[in-house]
């Protein structure tokens, strides 16, 4: 998924652009093969739980390797995302970087050899034993590139899905509570919008309004149809029930005032501010807002999982992967290893991330406790159903483009469908 947690993306850009200009010319200065420095990249935000947990890795990492310097760079993820092929063929590649997952992201690049094979070192380390489930589906990518079986070429080590945010206080004032029913969220949000409120924070230029749309269809849909659309294992119809539903609803929902027209236009950054400013009393987004909301809301909030479905949007996080022509691999492994122990498990868990293998005494932060088992309770009913851009290379921009015109109205939901089926179908892989 392209999530813009990543604030830090603006910041970064002319770094990646420095480290491609000097590619380009043919030389680097940056990779030491002599095994005393560990060059990583990641793109998590230095308040999220993510960012808290790898600098306390870092520091973890320095003390057991004596000598040994990690080299961290922040990277900008939609950077990373456009140009890793180029980098990733190149001197400037990192030991050890995070990536996205999936078949159009890190699928696509381990398809094209610029991945090393983590098979073994999964299984000397015990990897395996701790990743499970959705999580362990975006770690294996066969010869195709589609995730799922095969070759791991990555690890994570945390999980992610999304919820409903809800500002606890706006409900209050207004007497509206907490939704348990599709019908009852319905009611809410009616509620909101007679006292002139638009409900939904919503973001049409990034990944925000795709995955309402996304939650939508889950919701009238079970886990064959997540395996046809994202595993190609059966044939995915954007006429079927499921998604007709959703893009009809969806264009209601603007009509009716949930979604305001004017969010077409808006970053997933505008959406998340808006809410943590008490503007829009529902965020539907990913757990990756959580440890920003704890630290930013001024307001007593909520989460709940969407009414009425079995499947929401999720999966394992981001993950580490290690560049084929990386020139430290070994350190490179030892630093994942050290993200999976206990110690930095737990600390990401009461920081507000999804630990895949945290102790779960440990866990003390009572908001984290119930993130941390909201998604046990998703892993438990296999309701982690990936996310809408997946499964072909390029579907993400689709996805904004087309979705944007619903929340304008310059498009059918039929219209839309039969988009999405066209770069779609152009996509699957041919069999």
């Amino acid at each position: 998924m392209l999530t813009t947690r990543r604030r830090a993306a603006a910041a970064v850009a002319m770094a990646l652009t420095g480290a491609l200009l000097t590619t380009s010319c043919g030389g680097s200065d940056s990779g030491s093969s002599d095994g005393t420095t560990l060059k990583l990249w990641h793109y998590e935000g230095p308040d999220s739980a993510m960012g808290v947990a790898w600098k306390e890795a870092i520091k973890e990492f320095e003390a057991q390797h004596p000598g040994v310097k990690v080299k961290f760079e922040e990277k900008g993820f939609e950077q990373i995302q456009k140009t890793a092929p180029m980098v990733l063929n190149s001197n400037d590649a990192p030991d050890l970087m995070e990536y996205n997952k999936g078949n159009a992201t890190a699928g696509l690049l381990s398809k094209q050899g610029l991945l090393t094979d983590l098979t073994t070192e999964v299984t000397k380390h015990g990897w395996d034993k701790k990743i499970n489930g959705g999580v362990r589906t975006i770690s294996q990518y066969d010869t195709g590139g589609v995730m799922g079986s095969g070759k791991w070429y990555g690890v994570p080590d945390y999980a992610e899905y999304t919820m409903v945010f809800y500002n606890k206080d706006l409900f209050k004032k207004y007497g509206i509570a907490q939704p348990t029913t599709p019908a009852e969220l319905t009611s809410a949000m009616d509620k909101f919008v007679a006292k002139g409120i638009t409900p939904l924070a919503n973001a049409g230029a990034e990944y925000v309004a795709q995955q309402y749309l996304y939650q939508l269809a889950l919701s009238k849909a079970d886990r064959s149809w997540v395996d046809s659309y994202e595993l190609y294992q059966g044939r995915t119809d954007f006429h079927d029930a499921a998604w007709t539903y959703a893009a009809t609803t969806f264009a209601d929902w603007v009509k009716k005032g949930y979604i305001g027209k004017r969010s077409s236009g808006l970053k997933a950054e505008d959406a998340g501010v808006s809410f943590i400013q008490g503007k829009s009393p529902i965020l539907f987004s990913g757990s990756w807002w959580y440890g920003r909301f704890k630290t930013e809301n001024k307001f007593d909030w909520g989460t709940f999982l969407w009414p009425g479905s079995n499947l929401t949007l999720g999966s394992g996080g981001n993950i580490w992967v290690v560049p084929k022509g990386a020139k430290n691999k070994e350190l490179a492994y030892d630093f994942i290893d050290i993200t999976l122990s206990k110690k930095i498990q737990n600390l990401l868990g009461n920081q507000g991330g999804v630990p895949v293998a945290a102790d779960p005494a440990a866990i003390t932060d009572p908001q984290a406790k119930t993130l941390i088992g909201d998604f046990n309770t998703l892993s438990g009913k296999d309701g982690l159903a990936f996310y809408p851009d997946w499964p072909v290379a390029g579907f993400y921009d689709v996805l904004v483009s087309e979705t944007q015109k619903l929340i304008t109205g310059s498009e059918s939901p039929d219209d839309y469908l039969s988009a999405l089926q066209k770069a779609y179908d152009k996509g699957v892989p041919k069999t």
